[in-house]
């Protein structure tokens, strides 16, 4: 049905009233943003330092595991109820079978631990993909020069069992290899798990905003692209299909990739299956507003808060976000 609001003419209907004030403005406010719609993507390394900038990523940095315990605290006595952790490993540890990833004692399965010790309420989400352990920078496993879907799989299987019992709370499968919820549910169940949430990547396009974010987690020459696996940035109907698959598959949650550029997916998605949908305001968005700003083109704190309500008034549920702690820290003041 068609809402076809009554609206008196003017002078009667002055729309302006309603914009006259700060009070009334928020009043009359149709979508807020809350410091728990934040979750803060951090990354940990290998190295000995305790931070390590990120060139590409303006203010970001590597953090050693004490580090990212330190950012943890902080982030909870903000009111981010949720952290990202992503990994940076060094080349030496990087192989074409991923075999890190799959580390009882990797690196992320370390810091899960050091993080759940001292902060125990918070949450924590974990990436499950082989991008970061492969000498090749992509998702999958490489076969005669082809993403192995199946081999894949089981890979992402052994990783989401290792960090869950690492004592992640959430896995959050970006590889986009066809069948994979279903396979992680499922072992996860067979394990004991049953309480342990699926955040799907569920409509991860392959785009062009992605370029800082491999950056960060050390990917330095990408052999090809990733096509055949992440999504056309053309289609929509396909994205509805993707999720309607891992919602059926068991994810009890789902997201979208990039942000901006797919505000149309987050709403579609979002009023098509009324289940808690995410957006991911990746490296390439967060770049852009920095370089922006850095030019003397935008107010940063407009500019950002903007775009963040832009994904709420879409239908987000939350957002992950590199500007999550400054913006917890804007709303707290």
């Amino acid at each position: 049905m068609t809402f076809n609001p009554i609206l008196a003419p003017y002078p009667a209907g002055r729309p302006r009233r309603l914009r006259q004030a700060p009070w009334i403005r928020d009043l009359v406010a149709e979508n807020r943003l809350h410091v728990s719609d934040l979750i803060w993507p951090i990354f940990v390394h290998d190295q000995d330092k305790a931070r390590d900038a990120i060139g590409s990523l303006q203010g970001v940095h590597r953090l050693s595991i004490a580090e990212a315990v330190k950012e943890a605290r902080e982030a909870k006595a903000l009111g981010i109820n949720v952290i990202a952790l992503f990994p940076h490993l060094s080349a030496k540890i990087r192989s074409p079978d991923a075999k890190a990833a799959i580390d009882p004692e990797g690196l992320i399965v370390q810091a899960c631990r050091a993080i759940k010790a001292a902060v125990p309420d918070i949450g924590l989400l974990v990436d499950i993909a082989l991008d970061p352990y492969t000498d090749h920078g992509h998702d999958g496993l490489l076969i005669d020069g082809r993403i192995h879907n199946d081999s894949t799989i089981d890979m992402l299987v052994q990783q989401s069992l290792a960090l869950t019992a690492g004592g992640a709370d959430i896995l959050a499968p970006s590889d986009m290899m066809d069948g994979r919820i279903g396979a992680i549910r499922t072992a996860l169940e067979a394990a004991g798990h049953q309480d342990t949430m699926i955040m799907s990547y569920a409509a991860k396009y392959a785009s062009a905003f992605y370029g800082p974010y491999r950056d960060a987690i050390g990917v330095k020459a990408l052999k090809g692209d990733k096509k055949t696996y992440q999504m056309d940035s053309a289609n929509t109907e396909e994205a509805l299909r993707e999720v309607a698959i891992d919602i059926s598959e068991g994810a009890d949650m789902v997201m979208v990739k990039p942000g901006l550029p797919y505000l149309d997916i987050v709403q579609r998605v979002s009023h098509t299956f009324r289940v808690p949908t995410f957006v991911y305001q990746v490296s390439g968005e967060y770049a852009m507003i920095k370089a922006a700003v850095e030019k003397g083109y935008m107010d940063h704190d407009r500019g950002v808060m903007e775009t963040l309500l832009a994904f709420k008034r879409a239908g987000a549920s939350g957002i992950l976000t590199y500007f999550a702690k400054h913006v917890a820290e804007l709303l707290k003041a």
